[in-house]
């Protein structure tokens, strides 16, 4: 059994993420794929309860650490009960953030040790890291805006503005230290023209 594909699509709010992942998982049926569609925090019953706490903008304050430990208990589960099992299958994931997520909003926003979430990285994944990473990307304003409209707000998309553009800058930097494995989409363009880049970035895969 071939071993699936394993791609993640990142960004900070607003940046179209669910649309796009949409669209790929459509693509890659049309070339008789088999995806899995998953998102973090969640994919199991477990990390989905977890999500609900990290988002929970009314609950009890969340200490720094812990909010990182719940998200890398969340993708532990992820990672053994979905993610593997779906790749030794020869399915292709493709998730919703993953830990590129950590390192811009932990990291950038919560300004957090870099080297402390590397740690939990490596415990946590051993060497399972996406075969590509699509970042899309957009100026902050644009992408609260959208997330705005969309409604209420979470607990993350209810941070300042300032919070945001650490997370986009962290996000860019993960692009400079990984350029052969994240790609970046200028998200603020139309549509048509961003899903013509995923096209082009995922057909490596499919030559």
């Amino acid at each position: 059994m071939i071993r699936g594909k394993f791609i993640t699509l990142e960004g900070g709010e607003g940046v179209g993420k669910t649309t796009n992942l949409t669209f790929l998982t459509h693509y890659l049926g049309q070339h008789n794929i088999s995806v899995v569609v998953t998102r973090e925090p969640g994919g199991t019953a477990l990390a989905e309860k977890i999500r609900h706490l990290l988002l929970d903008k009314d609950s009890e304050v969340i200490s720094e650490h812990a909010e990182l430990l719940l998200i890398f208990a969340a993708r532990a589960q992820h990672i053994k009960l979905v993610i593997e099992p779906a790749l030794a299958r020869g399915d292709w994931v493709l998730c919703d953030r993953f830990t590129d997520a950590t390192y811009a909003y932990q990291g950038g926003g919560r300004n957090m040790r870099v080297s402390t979430i590397e740690w939990l990285e490596n415990l946590v994944q051993g060497n399972l890291r996406p075969d590509l990473t699509v970042l899309l990307d957009a100026p902050v304003e644009i992408g609260i805006d959208r997330a705005r409209a969309r409604g209420v707000l979470d607990r993350f998309e209810s941070e300042k503005i300032n919070f945001f553009e650490n997370v986009r800058r962290a996000y860019l930097l993960q692009a400079e230290l990984h350029p052969e494995r994240i790609k970046l989409i200028k998200a603020n363009q139309p549509l048509a023209d961003v899903q013509r880049a995923l096209v082009d970035v995922i057909g490596i895969f499919l030559r």
